[in-house]
């Protein structure tokens, strides 16, 4: 499938900036079932200083914010050839160990709720037996998705797993925390992905989506979209991943001269025809 997508980015300082550098990753990876057809960036009120790839693999872009103004607007477009894998993704990859996968972070650390929640999951061990451990993954994504209800504006980006649990509520990286520490805690390893997701009912977006990966032996990396209960098909395009949010965010930055900014968000995504891309 090919799919066009264009996101704009748009934050704005409450004073103008002496400083500021914002950490870009907003390029699709190039991996199994994805090619990368065209990307471009652009950016208002700011220029890239270097690009480089972090220990995920990830397209780092290093943006410098021009001394003075308020507002940075950074515009993304390409196209992208994806493929139906079944969510396999495949074979680790990566500077980082696959065990590092395993460990713990503050966003995706279980307590006492989570803890709770995994042992309710059909198929439950610590590991389980890995010829089952496909099964149990779909069902804890099951539980996690009938015990936490989708709702935005419900949790913050700073919300942790636990917090989510025991709020019974959140949106999608809420949901692939909770599984990515549930999955860690039966010793499997887990990752977050973020990305695009092209939506049946409609082309515009007001965020990126995010989902998550477990390691299986003999399969690999395998897709989990626990927010609407599927593996990632033709319509996911996977553009960054990590241990958590917080080596997978879209933006990070620093700056001087302000600490307060609003970010924005418009995505869109559509299936390309061979007639539209001509």
């Amino acid at each position: 499938m090919k799919l066009a997508i264009r996101h704009t980015t748009r934050y704005s300082f409450k004073e103008p900036v002496v400083h500021a550098l914002q950490r870009l990753r907003l390029t699709p990876k190039a991996t199994q079932g994805q090619k990368i057809l065209s990307w471009s960036m652009k950016y208002d009120n700011a220029h890239a200083e270097l690009e480089y790839d972090d220990q995920n693999f990830n397209t780092v872009t290093l943006v410098a914010v021009e001394p003075g103004v308020s507002e940075v607007t950074v515009t993304c477009e390409g196209e992208v050839q994806t493929e139906d894998n079944a969510g396999v993704i495949g074979q680790h990859a990566g500077h980082l160990p696959l065990w590092s996968f395993l460990g713990q972070t503050p966003l995706t650390r279980p307590g006492r709720k989570l803890t709770s929640l995994l042992r309710d999951v059909p198929g439950f061990a610590s590991p389980p037996p890995v010829e089952e451990r496909l099964d149990f993954l779909h069902a804890l994504s099951a539980t996690i998705r009938d015990r936490v209800e989708y709702r935005t504006g419900a949790t913050k980006v700073t919300t942790t797993a636990e917090e989510a649990v025991i709020a019974a509520k959140g949106v999608c990286q809420d949901h692939a925390h909770i599984f990515i520490g549930a999955a860690r805690k039966a010793e499997i390893p887990a990752r977050y992905v973020s990305g695009y997701l092209m939506m049946n009912d409609r082309i515009e977006q007001e965020a990126t989506h995010a989902w998550a990966e477990a390691h299986i032996e003999g399969l690999g990396w395998v897709g989990f979209d626990i927010s609407n209960g599927i593996s990632p098909d033709p319509r996911y395009v996977r553009v960054a991943t990590g241990r958590d949010y917080r080596d997978a965010a879209p933006v990070t930055g620093i700056s001087f001269g302000t600490n307060e900014q609003a970010l924005s968000v418009d995505v869109a995504v559509e299936q390309q025809t061979d007639q539209q891309a001509q």
